[in-house]
């Protein structure tokens, strides 16, 4: 498939260089993390590296790999199974589950977690109706372990599975039906048609979707610290806040985003490489295959655990949860958790979305390699985890803010105690580096409605790059701002580990308040954060499945 381009734009400088400024100044401030985290682990010495060799960095290591593993498996059976099914396959309640597969995106998968503990665990309502029924004691049977490796990797299949499902469903939708039906001509059953051809065709969607809940897997905090599941993540969190070790934060932090980047190498890599060229792309689509009987039992039921799984059976429970809790919504507080988690979202994502127009249209109108390298270094917050950013940040902010101290003290006679570190804007910076590239790529897709000769006619009309950004570009764009601004809004509402290590003193949100409460084995108090904040991310989801329909 070949690569779109478009001439950069020629215009009058008028603004130009300020928009070039705050391009640069962006991807500045994402390149900072990583480099503060590479500059602080080298000066921690070879005395930390060693003790955390011979201690914990091993079991990270291999806990995290195991993660991994097991949710990019479970994400691509799940995420590859319902696409192709919804898509190439017509059986009772196809089209309701085309929509609700995508629902568990709405939650985080803390929120499952402290859901299914309440359910699942040994004072949990299954156990107990368990033992009542056989009249077991607790010792007198074997029950699955929730708080453990595998459970912490169930609860992220079921929320990072739609990332799958979404890209292959999309890929499936696009591929020709003349391969299917050629395969099939050939003696191929339907399934082994799948196999053979409309898989390998989808790969590199599969993969791309696959890569990314890899991202989120390693970036995890919030599910792996509640079940005890020691990871880098929370390594990297121990380290800072319990040890106070911030040579050995930053030095697991390195080991974290070094493998992030790898992951986000490869991502590029992939999706660079992937050729497909189909001569037969306007012939007609393939024949949907009509499932009776058991077959069309068996996809439904296929189709419809993760769905009864990933959202509906956590809001009932949540639900249930919160009403037997003593917290009050409406309380003060409460009040405060969720107008403190708005302010931080609304001011992020408004803020992100300003970035990521800066910078696409500073590569739109420059083209050189210093706006693609812009372009590029603002994407790859995506790959860095919460913790990571919230490291690489505080570091070089805390230096400054001690360096100036000591010298307003040793000059003035005044202290001006931390002015960056531990504010609300810091907090906001490393939201912006790490959901940059979600607004950046909602933005990149609607700049390419936006043809490159209405930048000509714009610049005939004595208009510069600012005036074309206003009057041209912006309201084509409204709609796909609005997508991103929400996505972003979403994300940090669902947002832990920067969270937990950035807040300003005495400014909780309710993803703190849920996972305070949830540390403390408070699940019904925890159930009433988490239903606002799974509330707070179904807006969006519903955009992403009308948009999933209309594609139909």
């Amino acid at each position: 498939m070949g690569k779109v381009t478009t001439s950069p734009i020629k215009m009058k400088p008028d603004g130009a260089q300020a928009l070039s400024g705050v391009a640069v100044v962006v991807a500045v401030l994402c390149a900072l993390p990583m480099v503060a985290v590479l500059l602080a682990a080298l000066s921690g010495g070879t005395e930390t590296v060693q003790h955390l060799a011979q201690t914990v960095l091993g079991g990270y290591a291999r806990t995290t790999a195991a993660l991994v593993v097991l949710v990019a498996c479970g994400t691509f059976a799940i995420g590859v199974g319902t696409a192709w099914l919804v898509t190439m396959t017509r059986f009772p309640g196809a089209r309701f589950f085309e929509i609700a597969l995508v629902l568990p995106l709405a939650f985080p998968a803390y929120v499952l977690a402290y859901a299914y503990t309440h359910v699942l665990d040994h004072p949990g309502i299954v156990q107990t109706v368990l033992r009542d029924v056989t009249g077991w004691g607790p010792r007198d049977y074997w029950f699955p372990e929730i708080r453990s490796l595998g459970g912490a990797a169930t609860m992220l299949v079921l929320v990072l599975y739609p990332y799958v499902y979404l890209l292959a469903r999309a890929a499936f939708l696009q591929q020709s039906g003349t391969t299917f039906l050629a395969a099939r001509a050939l003696g191929s059953s339907p399934w082994a048609a799948f196999f053979k051809v409309s898989l390998p065709l989808a790969r590199p969607a599969i993969a791309g979707g696959v890569l990314l809940t890899v991202m989120e897997t390693i970036a995890d905090f919030g599910t792996v610290a509640y079940f005890g599941v020691q990871t880098f993540a929370t390594g990297i969190y121990t380290s800072w806040f319990s040890l106070f070790d911030r040579a050995g934060a930053a030095q697991l932090a390195l080991c974290l985003l070094s493998f992030a980047l790898l992951l986000a190498m490869l991502e590029r890599l992939q999706r660079g490489d992937a050729k497909y060229h189909d001569p037969a792309r306007q012939a007609q689509a393939a024949p949907a295959i009509v499932l009776r009987g058991w077959r069309a039992l068996l996809a439904t039921i296929a189709c419809g655990v993760p769905v009864v799984f990933g959202a509906l059976l956590p809001i009932v429970v949540l639900f249930y949860m919160g009403v037997g809790s003593e917290q009050n919504l409406l309380s003060a507080r409460y009040l405060g958790f969720i107008q403190n988690s708005a302010i931080l979202a609304s001011v992020a994502a408004v803020v992100t979305v300003m970035a990521a127009v800066s910078v696409g249209f500073f590569q739109r109108m420059r083209g050189g390699r210093a706006a693609q390298g812009a372009a590029y270094v603002a994407r790859l917050g995506y790959a860095v985890p919460g913790g990571v950013i919230a490291v690489g940040l505080l570091v070089p902010f805390a230096a400054f803010d001690n360096a100036l101290d000591a010298w307003m003290r040793a000059t003035f006679d005044v202290s001006t105690g931390l002015l960056i570190t531990g504010s609300i804007w810091l907090l906001v910076i490393a939201y912006m580096v790490r959901f940059l590239a979600a607004a950046l790529g909602a933005y990149e897709g609607g700049q390419a409605m936006v043809h490159v000769n209405m930048d000509s006619a714009s610049r005939s009309l004595g208009q510069g790059p600012i005036g074309t950004l206003r009057r041209v570009h912006l309201p084509i764009l409204a709609p796909s701002l609005l997508t991103a601004l929400l996505i972003v809004f979403v994300d940090v509402m669902k947002e832990l580990p920067a969270t937990l290590i950035m807040r300003p003193f005495n400014f909780d949100t309710l993803a703190v308040q849920a996972f305070r409460l949830a540390s403390d084995e408070r699940l019904e108090g925890a159930a009433v954060p988490s239903l606002v904040i799974v509330a707070m991310g179904l807006l969006p989801v519903i955009l992403i499945c009308r948009q999933v329909g209309r594609n139909r």
